[in-house]
């Protein structure tokens, strides 16, 4: 990569800005000249990058003019207001909302599945997935490649980084109240979080489904370029810091045996394949997810209840590949394409 890029993180206070401003370091993105940018009342704070800390820019005044890439974590409302302000100033926006997900003249991108996508964006905006759509993706699309995929039936476990840092905050003070005796306020979620699962996430849709289920039917047939695939979603949420996790059955059109999915996924780019048939053979958030960039695969099983089925479980840090890492993936292809 020869040409360098200005590049402002929008969000840089937040939980995935953070790490965006951490994935660009490590990953040494050819960065001439970085901007954080948040609301007013982070401006003016301090985030790190690399081995230096930078101070927050106000996004209300700031101006776009010169930034070449915009990485944006700040929110569905805050995107539709200034992602196109910063496109029309040059820029090109890799926005982490929902607010562009389902337009059609905005593509919706997972590196490893459909990076050449981001060469249509003719509003100069890209669109990062929902983190459950996400991984799930990256572990479905080799074996929709070489069989097709007819329907995918997943109960995902998802964590409270999910919600953000304010979900985080509230299963570590309700296990603070509980360890000390006191009652457990719910408060960002509809009920108890720790010690508990919750079967819901998002908002409740007029067909008994959330929006945060939907996305995973919306996005995986937009991403997968395949308005015949049939998803069936169950959206959890559990007491996990980071890293979602996701029981998944497929139905293909063709036969796949689980030896050929394991050999395609073994081969897949961005994935990992922890598949032992003993105790602790399978990866989990904790143990694998957290902290680090691949999309974990484990359970691997033809389904004994169909005879085109087939049964995985997947697992990824939904902050870093599921938010932070992809839209730098996605910067990092954008680069190539001008270097």
């Amino acid at each position: 990569m020869s040409k360098m890029f200005k590049v402002a993180v929008v969000g840089a206070t937040g939980a995935v800005g953070q790490v965006m401003l951490s994935v660009l370091a490590e990953r040494r993105f050819p960065v001439r000249e970085i901007v954080a940018v948040a609301s007013a009342k982070s401006a003016g704070k301090s985030v790190q990058f690399g081995d230096r800390q930078i101070v927050v820019q106000d996004l209300a005044s700031f101006d776009p003019a010169g930034i070449d890439i915009a990485l944006f974590s700040a929110g569905g409302s805050i995107s539709k207001e200034y992602a196109p302000k910063f496109a029309a100033a040059g820029a090109v926006v890799i926005d982490n909302s929902s607010a562009f997900r389902y337009e059609d003249d905005i593509p919706l991108v997972v590196s490893e599945v459909n990076p050449q996508q981001i060469a249509n964006r003719p509003r100069g905006i890209i669109a990062n997935p929902n983190c459950s759509t996400m991984q799930m993706l990256v572990a479905l699309a080799p074996i929709h490649r070489a069989v097709g995929i007819e329907r995918i039936n997943v109960a995902t476990y998802q964590s409270v980084s999910g919600t953000g840092q304010k979900g985080i905050d509230e299963l570590h003070r309700q296990h603070a109240a509980l360890a000390s005796g006191q009652a457990a306020r719910a408060e960002v979620y509809p009920v108890q979080i720790a010690f508990n699962v919750i079967p819901h996430g998002g908002d409740f849709l007029d067909n008994g489904y959330t929006t945060e289920e939907m996305k995973l039917v919306w996005e995986t047939r937009k991403i997968l370029g395949d308005d015949r695939i049939q998803v069936n979603a169950t959206v959890v949420r559990v007491p996990v810091v980071y890293g979602h996790s996701e029981a998944v059955h497929i139905e293909t059109r063709e036969k796949i045996s689980a030896a050929r999915a394991r050999e395609l996924l073994a081969q897949a780019p961005g994935v990992a394949v922890v598949d032992e048939r003993r105790g602790g053979g399978y990866p989990t958030a904790l143990s694998h997810a957290a902290g680090r960039d691949p999309t974990y695969v484990g359970r691997i099983r033809e389904d004994i209840s169909h005879p085109r089925g087939l049964d995985l479980w997947v697992v990824s840090d939904n902050i870093r590949k599921g938010a932070a890492l992809n839209a730098v993936q996605i910067a990092e292809l954008l680069a190539q394409a001008y270097s």
